[in-house]
């Protein structure tokens, strides 16, 4: 007996009355192969210099923080900002076009990230959010 059987009882058919089937055929059977692996991202998000330690409030500005960075560039925050570092780091001469332009869209994405994560806190002047790989 199995869970449908146990908790959706079916009424007894009358004998000699035929039970209609589904036809299995109609539909292909479900493959896991076929299905593309979520994207994670590997990295931690911190709220640094925050003066007032509300547990929750820190953590939802964290997770508003992220979450607009995700939006951002899906899932090449980190390959972002390995090119900001790299360019911060670096002239323009010893990068490649992609990675300058990486670069520009890590500042605008951060600046819009850190305007969703400071969105209810109140006194931020020296807080900051710290993003670093795993």
């Amino acid at each position: 007996m199995n869970q449908a059987e146990l908790f959706y009882p079916q009424a007894a058919a009358p004998e000699g009355a035929a039970i209609p089937q589904a036809d299995a055929s109609e539909e292909p059977p479900f493959r896991f192969e076929d299905i593309e692996p979520e994207p994670r991202v590997a990295y931690i998000v911190r709220l640094a210099d925050y003066p007032h330690p509300a547990a929750d409030a820190v953590k939802v500005s964290e997770q508003r923080f992220r979450r607009e960075l995700d939006r951002q560039f899906g899932g090449d925050v980190m390959r972002a900002l390995r090119a900001f570092h790299n360019a911060s780091e670096s002239s323009e001469t010893d990068l490649t076009r992609e990675e300058m332009a990486l670069a520009k869209r890590w500042m605008k994405a951060y600046d819009a990230a850190r305007t969703a994560g400071f969105r209810d806190l109140g006194d931020t002047d020296e807080a900051f959010f710290d993003v670093r790989p795993v």
